[in-house]
């Protein structure tokens, strides 16, 4: 099985506002960069989007080492997920779970591969993580893609 670093990060200016995620996808020496963007939207959601984008990616099962700045996104895929499943996506708090669509993507997705999630401070000394914010940034800002990515699919929504 291929192993593969996923790296990500979600740039939102404003919160809610224009946002931008990216993601690094490493396999041996190769590198593959994208990013994409959002006209409405939150910081979660593009934290979000760029776990989910970047897995999309992946062709085959591999073996995925997730690196992320996001505690929410961590702990929501590590720790929540299972309860919130158990619940019908409620809360501990009874109340309904934020980006619900995302995490039902997202777990679908890491479910494919055999996926290890792990953090990193963001804008300190992982380069690829600070790579993944500058170009999160950028499309936040410039509102641009690196390919046809949905923007639609991450406008934040009423569940938010």
């Amino acid at each position: 099985m291929k192993h593969v670093q996923l790296i990500t990060d979600g740039a939102c200016k404003g919160n809610p506002g224009r946002g931008g995620w990216a993601c690094i996808l490493r396999f041996g020496e190769v590198k593959r960069e994208v990013f994409g963007c959002s006209p409405y939207t939150t910081n979660n959601r593009m934290e979000l989007a760029a776990a989910i984008e970047g897995l999309k990616r992946l062709k085959e099962t591999c073996t995925v080492e997730v690196v992320t700045d996001s505690e929410y996104v961590l702990k929501g895929i590590t720790q929540w997920i299972e309860g919130w499943k158990k619940r019908g996506w409620m809360t501990a708090a009874k109340k309904p779970v934020n980006n619900q669509d995302l995490w039902i993507m997202l777990d679908g997705l890491a479910n494919q591969h055999k996926t290890q999630w792990n953090w990193t401070k963001g804008h300190a000394s992982h380069e690829d993580n600070n790579r993944c914010d500058e170009l999160a940034s950028r499309a936040a800002e410039e509102q641009v893609s690196s390919e046809k990515a949905p923007q639609d699919l991450y406008r934040k929504n009423a569940n938010d």
